[in-house]
């Protein structure tokens, strides 16, 4: 049942839940940058729609929203993201900074980048509008644009992206980094880094995060798994002497680089909508869930992508096409606004490979969750601490790849890759 209010009433319960963040005023302050100051709220209710497994870093339901308007009754929904209200305190700053990255890229980054492509004739790029946020620590609401009336909808997170999915992200991949060329040139003496501060901070880097230990244990379970196939010894070494750079691996590629762009950071097919023809071709692609963006070289986005959401047989064969097909959008944009090429097609690739060691990892880190079935999902609320969260995690894994064919060939495909490329000696 959906939590009603009517204007005016709040709810009595004291018991602190994610859906219980989001407050008359909020709602208000959406509605009224949404529909403007003359629409006057009348009830409102938080409905939740999302399945088990679809948001891990966040909890992520609907408000409906009963308003008048010129005399006339009216109904819209928003889209809440939500602070999960764990309590567990590894994570507390994680979720804090990444509320606070989302919430200003949205507000903040957004508008800039849209006003550079719009002048030199380019399209807005595809991002949900926001209407509000509130970072109040570990109260932290987003309300953002309900995509669903227009047709937008979640690829399955278990099949990998096909050539018309990933070519669609791709392109918009290249016009959000081409973007923020644009801007930085608005301003060559003053880095976007300092003007929003909120690209610094890496929650894949900065120690005091928790997710070094997440990434470090998902390099044990690897291993396990391996051990377990049998046959992949080369590879078990090379994960091995990983385990022992990977901090300092990860700090080196998601650092500045001479190709530096805004990047989304976490672009993988969960945090994607598509919509699609009568056909059931997808023709459109919106960009979603913004907390992990950062000034970092554009190989960073573009392996997390291939490495967490393609399988072998679709990545390997068409590798160097979809680095084209991103090339050519990027090179687009730049072109419109009179500006060179940052870097040339044999200078991208270069970058790309030079990250195969963070391709790994990322696949090894990721592929598990994207994987598992809704009902295998684990269910981090219930956890006290990340030591939890991470048993937890393993304990799904190594139970889901004995029942799920799909795991165990994605997960091998990106050891498979990588030793017939001779990149694990």
């Amino acid at each position: 049942m959906p939590l009603v209010f009517a204007a005016e009433e709040q709810p009595a319960t004291k018991v602190v839940t994610p859906q219980s963040l989001v407050t008359e005023e909020e709602v208000k302050a959406a509605l009224r940058l949404d529909k403007g100051s003359d629409a006057l709220l009348k009830s409102w209710s938080m409905v939740d729609f999302t399945k088990k497994g679809d948001n891990y870093a966040c909890v992520v339901s609907s408000v409906q929203v009963q308003y008048s308007l010129n005399q006339e009754n009216m109904e819209v929904v928003y889209i809440a993201k939500l602070n999960p209200c764990r309590h567990v305190k590894d994570l507390e700053k994680m979720t804090s900074v990444m509320f606070r990255k989302e919430s200003e890229f949205y507000s903040n980054l957004v508008p800039e980048l849209n006003s550079v492509l719009t002048e030199v004739g380019q399209k807005a790029l595809r991002f949900p509008k926001c209407f509000h946020g509130c970072m109040d620590k570990n109260k932290e609401v987003i309300l953002l644009e309900d995509l669903r009336p227009q047709g937008y909808q979640m690829f399955d997170r278990r099949r990998g992206l096909d050539v018309a999915h990933i070519t669609l992200i791709l392109k918009e991949l290249g016009r959000l980094h081409a973007s923020s060329r644009l801007l930085q040139a608005k301003t060559p003496d003053q880095d976007l880094a300092v003007t929003h501060d909120f690209l610094v901070p890496d929650i894949f880097v900065d120690d005091n995060m928790g997710l070094r230990d997440v990434f470090d244990r998902q390099l044990d379970q690897s291993i396990e798994l391996l051990e377990r196939f049998g046959g992949y010894e080369r590879s078990i070494a090379w994960v091995k002497s990983l385990k022992l750079e990977f901090v300092q691996l990860l700090t080196k590629h998601l650092g500045r680089s001479k190709y530096n762009v805004v990047c989304h950071g976490d672009c993988w097919n969960n945090n994607v909508l598509f919509r699609y023809n009568d056909d059931g071709e997808p023709v459109e692609v919106m960009l979603l869930d913004l907390q992990v963006n950062r000034l970092s070289s554009p190989a960073t986005d573009l392996i997390y992508l291939m490495y967490t959401s393609l399988n072998g047989e679709v990545r390997i064969p068409n590798l160097n096409t979809f680095l084209d097909t991103y090339y050519d959008t990027f090179n687009t944009v730049m072109e419109a606004a009179g500006m060179d090429m940052i870097f040339t097609r044999s200078e991208l690739l270069k970058e790309f490979w030079s990250m195969n060691g963070l391709g790994a990892i990322y696949a090894m880190a990721v592929v598990p969750f994207v994987l598992l079935e809704p009902e295998d999902t684990p269910d981090f609320n219930k956890a006290e601490n990340m030591e939890e969260i991470l048993l937890e995690v393993k304990e799904k894994t190594l139970e889901a790849i004995d029942k799920n064919p799909l795991m165990k060939q994605k997960f091998l495909s990106v050891f498979d890759e990588m030793m017939d490329l001779g990149l694990i000696p």
